[in-house]
């Protein structure tokens, strides 16, 4: 079972997409545009428990081909022991990390559009 919701993977996404176009954006032009993106982000990832943040982090490896999907308890266990700094800083500093993200939803099933339509539709 995955000790995190598809809601808050969607939600890495799609502030892992903004942060990143931002970042380009910066390289490109000279403008630092991403910073609050950023900011957003690490707290949002930092404010995970340990389990959402493993789960996390076995997600991203499994869109990256580190796991397979039926690996995802290995995955999610490997995260656990082998997590040396803070789990934001990790996640951030991989630059296909939305598309890592959503590579692995899909693997394991889990609908990424779904749930990114779910937190874009307004309440």
């Amino acid at each position: 079972m995955l000790e995190i919701t598809a809601d808050k993977i969607a939600y890495v996404i799609i502030r892992a997409r903004e942060y990143e176009s931002g970042v380009n954006a910066w390289a490109h032009s000279g403008h630092r545009t991403g910073h609050g993106v950023r900011t957003e982000l690490h707290e949002f990832i930092a404010g995970l428990n340990d389990d959402e943040q493993a789960a996390l982090t076995a997600v991203m490896w499994i869109g990256r081909e580190s796991f397979d999907a039926e690996d995802l308890d290995e995955a999610v266990a490997t995260a656990r022991a082998e997590r040396s700094g803070p789990t934001e800083d990790y996640l951030m500093g991989e630059p296909r990390l939305a598309d890592y993200l959503e590579a692995g939803m899909d693997s394991l099933g889990i609908s990424p559009e779904g749930a990114e339509d779910d937190l874009h539709r307004p309440v």
